[in-house]
């Protein structure tokens, strides 16, 4: 990986091919223009520092996210097919002692054309040998990545899989399992009424060929009992499968007309992605994002939390008469939380931890009134550090200065813009008070989220 200048990175990918995006490129230019609109749409300021590079990082992370389009499946078997004796055509016992071919937790992810929102992906591949032909091993997940990286839905991506290696190789069938996770972020308002918001949306979607064809047939008794070994129990696949029970955007309404330029925008986005705007899966595609992403319009919202008010720059005292008589650590743990990283446009989540001290004239205060903390700070272009400290200020204005904040999240950025680091996880503190001076307080709380993670009450 070479730098060009500032910001303006080429990408050396595993099998040659060059992702080079420059700033003279006229889809980078056109993709960064449209991002423009969108920020300005949410009422930022993007000549802020923190924004002045988001046109370009959103474009870069877009083009390599997608570059699937750009790519040949015969680029990548050409030349991985081996000559393997015992692997007869139409029978595929390689020796007679066997032949099935199992690649197993290909970890991938996928922009969803209905909502453009990353997706996770758990990919098995298997196929059965025929005609003494073989392929290498790491040609099946790179194959599988090249369809990932395109604007997909589940069942569409697991066809087209299965079809290219069944016509790249020629073997007597293939097998594909996608094991598939769709994020399901709540809109502004839901996320203070729903409690118990169910964060993901999940889905199995298998596809077969040639003696794989038949859902029925023995040989997908076997592939299913080879993936029993991981701990893979696949209950139940159907391919009885239709968008509405995967992205949770099919369920919003509309925008208005207020937000045209906006879904203008995004629509110009698609074709720069070599996309087609009026093909029927994306016609809504558009207006679901920019619903979506209005969710964290920069807006002088003020945080109604049971009797508190926060606007911006206010501090008020808490009320109740629940006096605490010692001062003892008093935590709320696993508040979850949504965001949207600014840097990139992409959304990160997780969970905040927090503590703080009882002293005299100080109230606790209830799970949900620091819940709603931490959405009013969430739902805003952020980065996790910021939020972290913000979380850790607001809570100080109702709790006293002895505050201590931590932020455990997954970024999608880490995943979906060639890093491709699947189950990193980002932790960030803010220390205030006490906290920051005593170190066998702020271990006494951290403790706290020990036990409680090694309890099984966990988010992830």
């Amino acid at each position: 990986m070479g730098v060009l200048d500032e910001g303006h990175i080429n990408v050396e990918l595993e099998d040659g091919f060059s992702l080079g995006v420059f700033e003279e490129d006229p889809d980078t230019i056109a993709i960064e223009a449209a991002v423009k609109v969108l920020l300005e749409g949410l009422g930022e300021d993007i000549n802020r520092e923190g924004l002045r590079k988001t046109p370009f990082r959103v474009a870069k992370a877009l083009r390599e996210g997608t570059r699937g389009y750009s790519q040949k499946v015969k680029d990548i078997v050409q030349g991985a097919v081996f000559p393997e004796a015992g692997c007869e055509s139409g029978i595929g016992h390689a020796g007679g002692a066997g032949g099935l071919v199992i690649v197993r937790d290909l970890d991938l992810f996928s922009y969803c054309e209905s909502c453009l929102l990353p997706f996770q992906v758990k990919c098995h591949v298997g196929y059965v040998p025929s005609g003494q032909r073989v392929v290498g091993l790491s040609k099946m997940s790179r194959v599988a990545d090249i369809f990932a990286k395109r604007l997909q839905d589940p069942q569409r991506l697991a066809d087209e899989v299965c079809s290219a290696l069944q016509q790249g190789i020629k073997p007597s069938g293939v097998a594909v399992i996608l094991q598939c996770s769709h994020m399901n972020f709540p809109n502004f308002e839901s996320a203070f009424l729903e409690q118990n918001h169910q964060g993901w949306v999940k889905s199995w979607v298998l596809s077969g060929s040639g003696v794989f064809e038949n859902e029925r047939a023995d040989i997908w008794v076997d592939f299913l009992s080879l993936l029993k070994f991981r701990g893979i129990n696949v209950e139940t696949c159907s391919r009885d499968f239709t968008a509405k029970h995967w992205c949770p955007s099919q369920a919003t309404s509309k925008l208005g007309a207020a937000s045209s330029g906006m879904v203008a925008a995004v629509a110009s986005i698609l074709r720069c992605l070599d996309e087609d705007p009026s093909r029927k899966e994306l016609v809504e595609t558009p207006s679901h994002f920019v619903k979506w992403l209005m969710n964290f319009k920069n807006c002088d919202l003020e945080m109604k939390l049971n009797g508190f008010v926060l606007g911006q720059a206010q501090a008020l005292k808490p009320v109740g008469d629940v006096i605490c008589d010692d001062e003892r650590i008093h935590s709320e743990l696993n508040l979850s939380f949504w965001s949207q990283c600014e840097h990139h446009l992409l959304p990160f989540h997780g969970v905040v931890h927090i503590g703080y001290i009882c002293t005299e004239g100080v109230n606790p205060i209830g799970k949900s009134r620091l819940q709603s903390i931490v959405h009013f700070h969430g739902f805003k272009l952020q980065v996790q550090e910021r939020l972290t400290r913000q979380i850790a200020e607001t809570a100080s204005s109702l709790l006293g200065r002895d505050v201590m904040v931590v932020v455990e999240a997954n970024h999608t950025c880490m995943i979906s813009r060639g890093i491709e680091k699947f189950g990193s996880n980002t932790a960030t503190v803010a220390i205030l008070g006490r906290f920051s001076t005593d170190p066998a307080t702020r271990a006494k709380f951290l403790q706290g989220i020990a036990n409680f993670a090694s309890a099984g009450a966990w988010w992830m």
